[in-house]
C-alpha cells in the first residue's frame, strides 16, 4: 500500500477532486484516480469525498493506492525480438500471427504472456499486475508495439497517442494499380451494422479518421506502399484502403483474397514509430524491417525492395 498526501494551495482552491489530483499525481491516470476516489481511498481532511468534491485552500488530500493485484494469466517462455529496452520503456518486433492480448479463443501464446516471462518486476499498470500494452496490431498485422513499464510511462504514452504526437509509417502491398502517387483518404470508421467483426467507412456512428500514402512501387495488378495513419481506430488501414478500391493482399475480411496474389496473411507492416521518451522527454525513432513473407512476395514479383527503407 502506497500513501501521498497534498495540501491545497490558493491556485488550486475550488478544484474538482480528480482534477486536483491529476495535476499532481503524475504516475497514475486520471480514471485511476477516480476509481480511488470511487473506491474510498481517497479523503480530505479525513473524510471520504466524492470526485466532484470541490477542494478548498488549506484542505489535507491522502491518497492510498493498493497494492496491483495480480494478472490471472500465466507468463510462458515465448521469444521477444526486442529493439529496444530500459526501465520505463520496450519496443518490440511483432511478428505476423501473435495476439496482442488474451481473449476468448486465444487465452495462451499470446504476447501478453510472452512479455509476463520477460518482465520479472512489472508494477501495478491501472491497478493490475501486468504489461502495459499501449497499442495493439491486429493479429496477422506484424511490426512495432510499445509496451510500458510503468504507470508513469504509461499515461505519457497514451496521451502521446492521443495527441497525435507519435508519427507512425506502415507499409503494405495492396492489389491493383494506384494511380495517385500520393493522397489521403478521409473517411469516419465505425462497426459495420450487420457483420459485427468488421468495420466500415458507411456506419452510423462512425468516428474521424485519416490515412496518408504515398506509392513506393506500383505494376499492373499490385502496389506497395508507405501509409501514416493520422487516428487510430480499429483495422484503420485495411478498412480505408478497401474503402478506395485497393484492399490489402491477403486481407479476406476486407476483400484482399486473391487467387493471383498469394500471401498466408494481410501483407500489413508497422514499420516505423517516432516518440518522445515518456520519461526522459528524448526523441526516439524505431524501425522493425520489413518480414520475410513481404519480402518474399515483392522479390517474386519483381521488386527489391531497399534495405533501409
Amino acid at each position: 500500500m502506497e500513501q501521498y498526501k497534498f495540501k491545497v494551495d490558493s491556485v488550486s482552491s475550488r478544484e474538482r477532486l480528480d482534477v486536483f489530483l491529476s495535476a499532481r499525481q503524475t504516475e497514475i491516470s486520471r480514471s485511476r484516480l477516480k476509481k480511488l476516489i470511487v473506491e474510498g481511498r481517497v479523503t480530505v481532511n479525513g473524510e471520504v469525498r466524492s470526485v466532484g468534491y470541490k477542494v478548498r485552500e488549506g484542505d489535507q488530500v491522502t491518497v492510498q493506492v493498493p497494492a496491483p493485484v495480480p494478472l490471472d494469466t500465466v507468463a510462458e517462455d515465448i521469444p521477444l525480438n526486442i529493439i529496444f529496452e530500459d526501465e520505463f520503456l520496450i519496443a518490440l518486433d511483432k511478428p505476423a500471427g501473435i495476439v496482442v492480448h488474451p481473449a476468448p479463443g486465444h487465452s495462451a501464446g499470446t504476447l501478453v504472456n510472452a512479455l509476463l516471462h520477460h518482465c520479472k518486476d512489472l508494477p501495478g499498470i491501472g491497478g493490475v499486475e501486468r504489461p502495459g500494452i499501449v497499442h495493439r496490431l491486429d493479429k496477422d498485422t506484424s511490426g512495432l508495439v510499445l509496451v510500458a513499464k510503468t504507470e508513469a510511462a504509461h499515461k505519457n504514452l497514451a496521451a502521446q497517442f492521443k495527441k497525435r504526437e507519435i508519427r507512425k509509417e506502415y507499409l503494405a502491398i495492396v492489389k491493383g494499380n494506384v494511380k495517385k502517387d500520393a493522397g489521403s483518404i478521409h473517411a469516419a470508421i465505425g462497426r459495420h451494422k450487420i457483420h459485427r467483426k468488421k468495420m466500415d467507412t458507411k456506419a452510423s456512428n462512425g468516428r474521424e479518421a485519416s490515412t496518408e500514402y504515398q506509392v513506393v512501387h506500383r505494376c499492373k495488378i499490385w502496389s506497395y506502399l508507405k501509409l501514416w495513419p493520422k487516428t487510430g481506430r480499429t483495422h484503420q488501414i485495411r478498412v480505408h484502403l478497401a474503402s478506395i478500391h485497393h484492399p490489402i493482399i491477403g486481407d479476406q475480411l476486407y476483400g484482399g483474397k486473391s487467387t493471383d496474389l498469394k500471401m498466408p496473411r494481410q501483407a500489413l507492416h508497422a514499420h516505423k514509430l517516432e516518440l518522445k521518451h515518456p520519461i526522459k522527454g528524448s526523441n526516439l525513432s524505431f524501425r522493425a524491417p520489413l518480414p520475410q513473407d513481404m519480402e518474399t512476395f515483392l522479390q517474386t514479383h519483381g521488386y527489391e525492395p531497399p534495405r533501409n527503407n
